[in-house]
């Protein structure tokens, strides 16, 4: 374990940035991807709910394919080097935790994050301080600032393995004698062992802060963390092909994620006209769906074989999955009949805001 005392007049980002590279020149477009743990198995799983399964057809391989993107080589990476690599112009594309982007990227302005929430990964960096001792009544970020044992002589000791988040938070936060430690793992036990004070390590339930005698403090919370879509910034800009691949993909992403949110739910109704029956699930609380109910009439043939309207339309809307068993309640309460409740794949919209918001980075027109 080693570490070294905060410096409060510290480097610009700009400085601490890798050399800027020019893209290499290749035909193909490179997207990075965790290799191993639960990052690695949620991003295939994302892939593969956009019908962007990932095709890899030996495991000792680092490359692989995606068969409706074949433009698009699927790399292999420990999380620290897709974000490493992207900033080198090796890799394009990357998905990586918000955690190590923030870590790694150094504030780098050819680094850009393309979806910031992927709905997978999710933890946050935060302080574990220790429940007893001089911390015992230690209960927010201003009262461990403030405590008289920090000095010159006798500095605050954090491990962690976000040395460049940690000197971040410190310096923003006032905090004037601290020093960083870095450790291979366990960090939970160095408050214990007495090799530092606290620690800033992801936290995602807290179960294993509290297991080691560890709380977090009000104002502890550093970052929130999920899976986020990066990119290159020059490689969207001078790399032919690219940005029309990044847009379907924050098409699809967004498309699956918004749709996992909601049901779709159908039902009978009787009524003598669709606005009839739409005034009276309009009249429901939570029946207006996304952006009204829609209504169609249900034919039937009738004894002399003419085919013709039977008294009955067919309602359909989508409700959030919190709102289920309510909606199937207002269903019955305003006559409705045969509810059906359908999961829901994909819900595309207008242009995503997350593309618009791309282009405006790139200072591109729309």
């Amino acid at each position: 374990m080693y570490g070294f005392k905060i410096n409060l007049r510290l480097p610009s980002s700009e400085a601490c940035a890798p050399p800027k590279q020019t893209p290499s020149k290749r035909d193909t477009l490179r997207l990075a991807i965790p290799s191993k743990g639960r990052m690695a198995e949620d991003t295939q799983q994302l892939l593969k709910d956009c019908q962007l399964s990932v095709y890899k057809p030996n495991p000792r391989q680092y490359t692989a394919q995606i068969p409706l993107m074949p433009q698009l080589e699927v790399w292999f990476q420990r999380a620290s080097d897709v974000v490493r690599k992207l900033s080198y112009g090796d890799f394009d594309l990357g998905i990586v935790g918000l955690d190590m982007f923030a870590e790694l990227s150094h504030g780098d302005p050819d680094l850009v994050v393309v979806h910031d929430a992927l709905d997978f990964g999710h933890c946050h960096l935060g302080l574990g301080v220790p429940m007893g001792g001089k911390f015992a009544d230690i209960s927010t970020l201003d009262q461990l600032r403030s405590m008289p044992e920090w000095s010159e002589s006798n500095p605050l000791r954090v491990v962690t393995g976000y040395q460049n988040v940690a000197r971040k938070f410190f310096q923003e936060q006032g905090f004037e004698h601290v020093v960083l430690l870095s450790a291979d793992g366990a960090l939970e036990a160095a408050p214990l062992m007495g090799s530092a004070d606290i620690i800033l390590d992801l936290v995602s339930t807290g179960v294993t802060l509290r297991e080691n005698n560890l709380k977090e403090v009000e104002g502890g919370h550093i970052l929130w963390s999920q899976g986020a879509l990066v990119a290159n910034r020059r490689a969207l800009k001078e790399r032919p092909g690219l940005l029309e691949v990044v847009h379907e993909l924050i098409e699809r992403f967004e498309a699956h994620l918004k749709a996992g949110k909601f049901y779709s739910v159908l039902a009978n109704m009787r009524g003598n006209s669709a606005e009839e029956v739409a005034q009276k699930l309009l009249d429901q609380p939570g029946l207006s769906g996304l952006q009204g109910p829609t209504i169609s009439t249900v034919y039937n043939k009738t004894e002399d074989g003419t085919i013709g309207p039977c008294g009955y339309f067919d309602c359909t809307i989508c409700i959030p999955k919190k709102q289920i068993y309510a909606a199937v309640k207002g269903f019955r309460e305003a006559g409705g009949s045969g509810v059906v409740v359908s999961p829901i794949t994909y819900i595309f919209e207008e242009e995503p805001a997350r593309w618009r918001k791309l282009l405006d980075t790139l200072e591109l027109e729309q």
